[in-house]
């Protein structure tokens, strides 16, 4: 199975936009109001006007004073929406900074759990998430009658390359082959990074052995292939060569200790008679 090391982008902001649609729309009425309010004013302008020229109709006056009152509620009412719009503004602004915040704080949270499941170095998983892993695999393997193998890989002679080139030019390595390992397993499966230049290839759905000396054959080619590492000026080429033991569920164990202490027992035997892999039986 393997992991997505970028992580998404967490929250809405929803409530925000909902608000910033409302303020348009008081904003939009208010400068309807404010246009009635100028009109009314304008109509009762000329009405005084047409009053104090001539002789006015009957009931002039009473009309006048009525759209004079209706003037002052219309400008009231274009005042108090003035007063909404103004705390809506404010509303989104703090929204929209509180949704700023969470964001942050939830990418740091989700920053921090996936640090704490990964190597630093590779990003491949660490023994933590590989160990869950091989717990649920193991589970689901024994309810379905299901093989699943692990793979104890350790790479030969990567000491020489720390001791040769500095450190520097060693993580370079282990991120390469990581980045290799990655590339050449299936979705299902998990590789992890088992701890300096050792590293745990988790198979599940295993139908035969033949398939999994496939496997082996194929991840040692690909650790093989020579290594382009950049320090400072000099750029070197290393080729590197693996030892892999090989266990399988539940013939030679049952348990996750029992199946990484025998693929590790097998990698040993590989390692000293130069094998390249061996089977744990």
């Amino acid at each position: 199975m393997k992991t997505n090391p970028n992580a998404n982008s967490p929250g809405s902001n929803k409530p925000v936009k909902a608000l910033t649609k409302v303020l348009g729309q008081t904003k939009e009425v208010k400068g309807l109001v404010d246009e009635a309010a100028q009109e009314l004013s304008s109509v009762n302008a000329v009405l005084k006007q047409e009053l104090e020229i001539r002789q006015p109709p009957p009931g002039i006056e009473k009309a006048l004073e009525k759209t004079e009152t209706i003037e002052v509620k219309v400008q009231d009412a274009a005042n108090k929406l003035s007063v909404v719009n103004a705390a809506l503004k404010d509303e989104v602004h703090e929204r929209h900074a509180l949704e700023i915040q969470l964001v942050a704080v939830t990418e740091k949270e989700e920053a921090s759990r996936y640090a704490s499941v990964h190597d630093a170095l590779t990003g491949l998983p660490n023994r933590v998430l590989f160990n869950d892993r091989l717990e649920h695999s193991l589970a689901q393997a024994k309810r379905h009658n299901w093989s699943l193998a692990v793979m104890f890989i350790d790479l030969d002679g990567f000491k020489k390359i720390n001791d040769t080139y500095g450190h520097d030019a060693g993580d370079s390595v282990l991120k390469t082959i990581a980045a290799r390992l990655t590339q050449s397993t299936r979705d299902d499966d998990t590789v992890s990074r088992h701890g300096g230049d050792e590293f745990l290839y988790l198979l599940t759905e295993v139908k035969n052995e033949q398939d999994l000396t496939s496997v082996a054959e194929k991840l040692i080619v690909s650790i093989q292939t020579p290594c382009d590492v950049s320090i400072d000026d000099l750029t070197i080429n290393p080729s590197i060569s693996a030892s892999i033991g090989i266990s399988i569920f539940p013939k030679d164990g049952t348990t996750a200790e029992a199946l990484i202490k025998s693929a590790d027992q097998a990698m040993y035997r590989a390692k000293d008679s130069k094998s390249r892999y061996l089977f744990a039986t």
